[in-house]
């Protein structure tokens, strides 16, 4: 069963695009939020990592800051 993956990310952001194909390339779903065009979005993602950095990964409630491949994959069960 699919995972619920969430990517709080910029558009400009090469972390941020780098987690987004990770995920795609291994055919993850995933929910990519842009904060820098939604407030609300950036203080869930502040209160969840306690951080401004993008990207910020939420895998079933497990939060990752930054694109950390390994935990990401372990996260996921990759």
């Amino acid at each position: 069963m699919a995972k619920n993956v969430k990517v709080y990310s910029t558009a400009t952001c090469p972390y941020c695009i780098r987690a987004k194909q990770f995920l795609t390339e291994n055919n993850i779903p995933f929910e990519n939020i842009d904060v820098s065009a939604n407030e609300t979005a950036a203080d869930e993602m502040v209160a969840k990592s306690g951080q401004m950095g993008v990207p910020v990964l939420d895998i079933e409630g497990e939060i990752i800051v930054g694109f950390d491949k390994e935990r990401i994959k372990q996260a996921l069960g990759l």
